[in-house]
């Protein structure tokens, strides 16, 4: 969610319809169709907040995704159920993907309510290794990935001083969870709700589709306003999740009507989503075409921000400058492996990719 400056080139953005006229309040719910509840929490990065979902599940309330774990979303929590008008209890916690923003409180959440987490197997246990990094000294391969980005030695210390930090912005997961698995249909309360696979952004990213309320809960797969972040990770340096993505926004315009109402984590509701699928796809392609002119001439993975984000991102922006490095790389890989581009390792250890005639 790397968010980027107006290019002359850039795509018209379609126009999308937002039924409401605004979010809901800290502490307060809005009602978004019969027994679905809107709730929003902070977040303390630049993109400051993250919504929830509560679903009528007859003896209580299903929810979907948690927010962060910080002092400020638990104060949301508690004020959330104090204000409450139905006081039924939380009977289960559905989280879309593994971020902190997402599955940040889902552990205090079923402990608090003696429920079960269910979430897709990919996200659980890759959450589970990332927070068993906490108090960990950053991993040499780490280290060899982000130098190999073009990383400068103060870039690298302040990775290394800062690995390890995932871990506490989530409280500790349950020891077990139900499985969501792609194109499984699970009654929550009057209503089924039809999982949807997605990957890219992340491992397995889980969708709820709900084809008699026609609603989308869209997770991060589908936002209105910012794009997805799809980066490449150290633990999987090779990877081409940029052909992950760029499939999963083809598979959830197949599978989903264009007259849901979407859910997103992020932004507001809208109406619209094959146009904003369409032109989250072309942008994308767009994007990739500028890369491709860029390594005329041989490019390290930092030198292409401006070509990718339309700007330049310093050292000091530490969080920003992890997401573009892995967005680019995510970038470049894909043409790699595509057969459009070609990487060569220098003597330090730095990768420089350029066009392939």
């Amino acid at each position: 969610m790397l968010e980027t400056k107006p290019q002359r080139d850039r795509l018209d953005k379609p126009t999308l319809v937002y039924p409401f006229d605004t979010p809901p309040p800290t502490g307060k719910v809005l009602q978004v169709a019969p027994g679905v509840l809107w709730l929003r929490m902070p977040l303390p990065y630049a993109l400051n907040h993250i919504n929830l979902w509560a679903l009528d599940d007859g003896d209580g309330w299903a929810i979907v995704d948690t927010g962060v774990r910080t002092p400020e979303s638990l104060a949301a929590w508690r004020e959330q159920f104090a204000n409450a008008a139905d006081k039924r209890p939380v009977t289960r916690v559905f989280v879309t993907h593994m971020h902190p923003d997402h599955v940040g409180l889902a552990g205090w959440l079923t402990r608090k309510f003696g429920c079960r987490l269910w979430m897709t197997r990919q996200e659980y246990l890759n959450c589970r290794v990332l927070c068993a990094d906490t108090g960990r000294e950053a991993p040499e391969d780490a280290m060899t990935f982000f130098r190999r980005a073009g990383w400068s030695a103060s870039a690298l210390e302040d990775y290394r001083a800062r690995f390890g930090n995932f871990g506490k912005q989530i409280h500790a997961l349950p020891e077990s969870y139900r499985r969501l698995i792609d194109a499984e249909s699970i009654k929550i309360g009057a209503h089924e709700w039809r999982i949807i696979i997605g990957t890219g952004h992340s491992p397995e990213h889980a969708c709820l589709y709900c084809p008699q309320l026609k609603l989308l809960i869209s997770g991060d797969q589908v936002l209105p306003r910012i794009s997805s972040n799809v980066s490449v990770h150290p633990t999987e340096p090779d990877a081409d999740p940029m052909r992950d993505w760029l499939d999963s926004l083809a598979k959830v315009e197949r599978e989903v009507p264009d007259d849901v109402l979407v859910l997103p984590s992020h932004n507001e509701c809208f109406r619209g989503l094959h146009a904003r699928l369409r032109y989250l796809r072309d942008s994308q392609l767009q994007i990739l075409d500028r890369l491709r002119q860029a390594l005329a001439q041989p490019k390290r993975a930092v030198d292409v921000f401006v070509a990718l984000f339309g700007r330049a991102i310093d050292d000091g922006s530490a969080h920003l400058l992890g997401l573009a490095t892995g967005e680019s790389i995510a970038c470049l890989n894909h043409l790699v492996q595509r057969g459009e581009a070609r990487v060569d390792v220098d003597a330090s250890g730095v990768a420089w990719y350029r066009q392939v005639a």
